[in-house]
């Protein structure tokens, strides 16, 4: 797994940083789930790729994950994109990953392949569909394809670890969907730009038509003032999801203090990131991105404290109200 564990470093270090400190047959699933579902990633994200090319990519890529289609067919379709980009790279050396999955315990194999394949096709309708959301339920259904399931895809894998998780797991399986929409809500506050440069936007018209804008006008100088109360809804709507993603990670059990902490960090550092957006009149024109001290700060109070949920209770509100 070492070739895996670097593929996901170049991709994603912060997610890395999570996941490496997993047990270790858990962290050998999580990796391959993630670098998985990159190759879904690029074959929806890729600015070179068309909208039509890229449903039947990734239904495509379905198919062969399920063993119906041979690799081939897609790396052949794939090979005149940029290998330089480590999220390319991961596409086309997808039998690598292919071959880690071939190693997990066939329960595993299974969990992956069917979460994996649903949030692709998911994707394809959404290619199909077209790049604009009309209302919060287009919204919440776009994000459940290409994160709520992935939060099933990781409850999944820490039942198959823990008989105690297990036992919860009906009830952990609404919250881990509530988890990934937590995640997926901020990057949809963080990304609100780069997304519209690539010809998406991802902020419901219902909420824009709130305040008299569009998805052009919403980027201009003199709506500032309107642009920032969409980003009010959303972020109230972000902390609601995070809210529940909290009490995902407080069903854990105390001793899983490793599956705690991975599932902690990326949620803390979106309740920071969410604190650092709001009213922010930057996280419409660039980017707003918590500082490497913050992310210091977060692991250090939760690697020494998380395993109370009433000081996570505490450290929620008190990061909730930071800026």
């Amino acid at each position: 797994m070492q070739h895996q564990y670097k593929m996901l470093r170049d991709v994603s270090r912060t997610f890395a940083l999570s996941i490496e400190h997993l047990p270790a047959i858990v962290r050998d699933a999580i990796t391959t789930a993630y670098l998985l579902l990159r190759v879904s990633d690029i074959l929806e994200d890729h600015p070179d790729i068309l909208a039509d090319r890229k449903a039947y990519l990734l239904r495509l890529w379905a198919q062969i994950l399920s063993g119906k289609a041979p690799l081939s067919d897609l790396t052949s379709r794939i090979a005149n994109l940029d290998g330089s980009d480590p999220e390319v790279a991961v596409a086309q050396n997808a039998a690598q990953v292919i071959e880690a999955l071939r190693q997990l315990p066939k329960t595993l194999q299974d969990a992956l392949v069917t979460r994996i394949n649903r949030t692709s096709l998911g994707m394809a309708r959404w290619q199909e569909h077209g790049p604009f959301v009309e209302d919060e339920a287009a919204l919440d259904d776009y994000m459940h394809q290409v994160a709520g399931r992935v939060g099933y895809l990781i409850t999944d894998v820490f039942a198959w670890h823990s008989a105690e998780i297990a036992a919860k797991k009906d009830g952990l399986m609404p919250l881990s969907r509530e988890y990934g929409l937590a995640l997926q809500t901020v990057n949809v506050i963080r990304g609100m730009l780069s997304d519209y440069r690539r010809g998406w936007v991802f902020v419901p018209e219902s909420f824009m038509a709130q305040v008299g804008l569009t998805r052009d006008t919403f980027f201009l100088p003199e709506n500032g003032a309107r642009a920032l109360k969409i980003v009010t809804i959303l972020a109230n709507k972000a902390d609601r999801h995070l809210r529940h993603g909290l009490d995902y990670i407080m069903a854990m059990p105390p001793d899983e203090h490793e599956i705690r902490l991975a599932c902690m960090w990326p949620l803390f550092f979106a309740v920071k990131t969410l604190a650092v957006s709001r009213n922010n009149i930057n996280v419409i024109r660039n980017e707003v991105k918590m500082t490497r001290q913050d992310v210091e700060n977060i692991l250090q109070q939760t690697i020494a404290r998380g395993n109370s949920n009433e000081w996570l209770r505490e450290y929620y509100e008190q990061l909730a109200s930071s800026s």
